[in-house]
């Protein structure tokens, strides 16, 4: 089981270039990738979202490139011929109109802005490549080491959380009949105070308590209850990605808290409820976090 919160880096180097890839993924329901890439990469996006989609299930996930060419012939000197014969021209027509015989030389041309200036040259798109899959199979690894290492630590904390659970499901489960009895006694005292000393019709009694007894009855909601905490178990344990099921399983479960409190007509067993929901809360927190 894995955590979607972590962090990976991977870097590569060749020829003169060298490239640091950085991996930040946080909860997302869905896998959500965020690209911030120097220009001259953008052709190798989908090369990156094919790695990563292959690694990874869920997760918002930003994508750091960090690159540097040191090559000789990383730049070139482009020169603007147009622009040039431009300046020429009008430092011609501007002697021809004050009367200005300056001598004007190449080197005068070439210090005028953009005639000549500096481009970078067109990168080699195979080498980019494999630099960008070296390093981003380096960053996976990182991150899928650290987002395993939180996923350990969510699990331990779920089962906590679920012995929790159990051990509350329990006592409502034996607090739960003890409710229908002591209505009756109370009902039975209630009528017998009304009635004085007259005699208590012991039927209509029973069915009173018997349609009580069947509003309040909570069995299966305990035994579903059950049965969703040996279920997130069983999820807990499995090595494919699981936090959607766990999030299906901690739903059911605190639909099932839910109904037990709407029935609860007992302030010992509402205490009970409102613990057990406070604890099915803080697993759901937790699964929020899960691949």
């Amino acid at each position: 089981m894995r955590s979607m919160t972590g962090y990976g880096r991977g870097a590569a180097s060749a020829n003169g270039r060298s490239l640091l890839l950085e991996l930040k993924s946080v909860n997302h329901r869905f896998l959500d990738l965020n690209f911030r890439l120097p220009r001259s990469f953008a052709a190798l996006e989908d090369a990156l979202r094919g790695e990563i989609g292959e690694r990874l299930h869920r997760g918002h996930v930003d994508v750091f490139v960090t690159y540097r060419n040191e090559r000789p012939d990383r730049l070139r000197v482009v020169a603007d011929a147009g622009l040039a014969k431009g300046y020429l021209a009008a430092l011609r027509a501007l002697a021809a109109e004050t009367d200005l015989n300056a001598e004007t030389t190449l080197r005068d041309i070439a210090a005028y802005p953009d005639v000549l200036r500096l481009e970078e040259a067109e990168e080699d798109e195979g080498t980019l490549r494999e630099l960008v899959v070296k390093s981003v199979r380096e960053a996976l690894d990182g991150l899928a080491a650290m987002r395993e290492k939180e996923g350990a630590r969510l699990k331990a904390d779920i089962e906590t959380r679920l012995d929790a659970v159990s051990a509350l499901n329990d006592q409502v489960a034996q607090r739960a009949p003890d409710v229908a009895r002591e209505y009756r006694l109370r009902l039975q005292r209630l009528v017998q105070e009304a009635l004085s000393s007259a005699d208590v019709d012991e039927s209509r009694l029973a069915q009173e308590v018997a349609l009580f007894a069947d509003r309040v009855n909570i069995d299966e909601e305990i035994a579903r209850l059950r049965s969703h905490v040996g279920a997130m178990r069983e999820a807990l344990e499995s090595q494919e990605p699981v936090g959607r099921r766990l999030d299906f399983i901690v739903q059911e479960m605190n639909r099932e808290a839910n109904t037990m409190g709407s029935k609860a007509q007992d302030a010992q067993l509402t205490r009970l409820v409102v613990d057990l929901k406070s604890e099915i809360e803080k697993i759901r927190e937790q699964v929020q976090n899960i691949e």
